[in-house]
């Protein structure tokens, strides 16, 4: 499971579960994985806009309310991700922390 860098998924009750449960993985985003905190919103408002008080009573149903509510954002609410950063300036800037590392590590 890829999981933010939240402490609370790191508590000694979700760590027990992981310990009778070894086929799950815990696999931590940097701190500053921002769009992993979009795509949790996204899923956030499908469960309270779409889920939680419905009743399903069976798969279809489900899949049809999920399918209902993706309509409906992208008609609505939707907005195309546009890059404001060419891939030279983000390469560069890479670049400029990997030598920063590298020049903090030969200082030390």
């Amino acid at each position: 499971m890829i999981l933010d860098n939240s402490s609370t998924h790191k508590t000694a009750a979700i760590m027990q579960w992981l310990e009778k449960h070894p086929r799950f993985k815990l696999h931590f985003t940097p701190t500053s994985a921002s769009w992993l905190n979009v795509v949790e919103g996204w899923f956030a408002q499908l469960e309270r806009r779409a889920l939680y008080q419905g009743a399903f009573t069976s798969v279809a149903d489900l899949k049809a309310a999920i399918r209902q509510f993706i309509e409906a954002h992208n008609e609505h609410s939707a907005k195309p991700f546009m890059w404001n950063k060419t891939a030279e300036s983000i390469i560069s800037s890479v670049y400029k922390a990997m030598l920063s590392v590298m020049t903090n590590k030969l200082m030390d």
